[in-house]
């Protein structure tokens, strides 16, 4: 019985030079605590890539992209290494501050942060930007509500998709617009907390521009991709309302299907700071979940408690160096007229 406990060795890292990142990661993950677990998550996210008829889903929480992370998002785009977006309304409009020329600054938590609203500069903990070029944002994005139909219910998906063609014809590089060029449909269930609810509001007050983006319309679309797809793979930058509504996509394909019949992910990533035991969605293991039949028992699955500014660059350079192939991606014309 003990050779059932005593049987994978754990390797201490060797300093040699050159080393590249692929190789360190491997190398961590014959290690121990976090540090094994990034390793572990490249490890799975290789499996997810190498998979037949998988769709991979990633949620991107938080408001990361002011950070400097949004490029690493366009890559995977670009590259395929995800099928669907769902993220925040922060990550896909702070983007655009940076695609704009408008810029973010490093700055310090140690400061005085009545000076920094006089002068108009808004604080994310250590980054600074420009607040009167972070409100031409908003008015590019209330530019666009202005050229909607007024009163057709949207999904977030066609809201993104549409401001994502927007973007694209005016050269304005960024998650949306790459996401249009690569037919990866985006969703944003909460997209009205953020910038996207303040242009909003202006456009119906000052424009007399009222448009309705639908929530129930948004999960039916969702819900059909989970439905058209064969296997599902999940992967969370962070957690919250992205994670969540991912998550919840298994239930519901399910109990459509009939109530005895599950539809768990098939793989499963996380990368999170956000601790088990306090209840919240954003810590919740994805062994919680397989009491709810969102993850497979046996589904390769694991959670990175680290900081995703961190995790996220050192996990993307190390697929660069390791996928090579091209993989087969799910085709959603099927489902979607604009998918």
């Amino acid at each position: 019985m003990k050779r059932n406990y005593l049987k994978d060795n754990l390797e201490a890292i060797e300093i040699k030079t050159p080393k590249t990142i692929s190789q360190l990661i491997a190398e961590m993950a014959k290690t121990g605590f976090q540090g094994r677990k990034l390793g572990e998550v490249v490890e799975v996210w290789e499996k997810m890539l190498k998979a037949k008829d998988l769709t991979i889903f990633l949620g991107y929480a938080g408001s990361l992209s002011t950070t400097g992370q949004w490029k690493e998002i366009c890559w995977l785009i670009k590259n395929r290494f995800i099928d669907v977006l769902v993220s925040t309304g922060a990550n896909i409009s702070e983007d655009l501050q940076d695609a704009l020329g408008h810029g973010y600054w490093q700055g310090s938590h140690n400061v005085n942060d009545e000076e920094l609203f006089k002068r108009n500069i808004f604080r994310y903990y250590d980054v600074f930007t420009d607040g009167i070029k972070y409100r031409k944002m908003t008015n590019l994005i209330r530019n666009f509500i202005n050229t909607l139909k007024e009163n057709y219910p949207y999904s977030s998906r066609e809201f993104c998709y549409l401001f994502g063609e927007f973007l694209a014809k005016r050269k304005i590089n960024c998650i949306l617009s790459t996401a249009y060029q690569e037919k990866v449909p985006v969703f944003s269930p909460a997209i009205m907390d953020s910038e996207y609810g303040i242009a909003a509001v202006l456009a119906k007050r000052k424009d007399k521009k009222n448009i309705i983006v639908d929530q129930v319309k948004d999960f039916d679309e969702f819900t059909k991709i989970g439905e058209y797809s064969r296997k599902t793979g999940v992967i969370y930058i962070g957690g919250g309302v992205p994670k969540d509504y991912t998550q919840l996509l298994t239930a519901t394909v399910a109990l459509l299907r009939g109530e005895k019949l599950e539809f768990p992910h098939s793989y499963a990533i996380q990368i999170t700071t956000d601790n088990p035991v306090y209840g919240g969605l954003s810590g919740c293991t994805f062994e919680e979940a397989v009491s709810w039949g969102k993850e497979k028992k046996t589904a390769p699955k694991v959670q990175c408690y680290c900081d995703a500014t961190i995790a996220l660059p050192i996990i993307c350079h190390a697929l660069a160096e390791r996928i090579k192939f091209k993989r087969k991606t799910p085709n959603f014309s099927k489902i979607f007229e604009n998918p």
